[in-house]
């Protein structure tokens, strides 16, 4: 069966699977936050992934594949640099309903809640 004849609970269970991982999540907030730079095209270099993230170019090349095989992000390459964004505009409001979720789960049981109110707001480069 083709991805596009797949029912669409599993395509979002594979959509899911993209995110199922902190270096995945926090890309996606380092590429929401260049978005929300005034003058920002919303593109993030490899190079500025690494500096923030660090850890190896081939581990972040693989989380990179990950989300771009599931239309996540978008890249083009200028030169010898790749540029990552967010594909689709919908990616912020995904990560601003899970913040919301969580805390309000962690609310609700009193667990971990200072550390993430604590976390900065979504879109903001630390």
């Amino acid at each position: 069966m083709k991805p596009s004849e797949a029912p669409l609970y599993e395509i979002k269970a594979n959509l899911f699977r993209a995110l199922a991982h902190p270096v995945r999540i926090r890309v996606l907030e380092l590429l929401v936050a260049a978005g929300n730079q005034p003058g920002s095209d919303g593109e993030v270099s490899v190079t500025e992934l690494l500096t923030d993230l660090g850890g190896s170019p081939s581990h972040l090349s693989g989380h990179l594949g990950v989300l771009r095989q599931y239309g996540v992000v978008s890249s083009r390459r200028v030169g010898s640099r790749v540029l990552y964004r967010t594909a689709h505009p919908a990616v912020v409001d995904l990560l601003a309903s899970a913040r919301r979720f969580l805390i309000d789960t962690l609310a609700a049981s009193g667990d971990h809640l200072s550390a993430a109110t604590a976390l900065p707001p979504l879109g903001e480069r630390r």
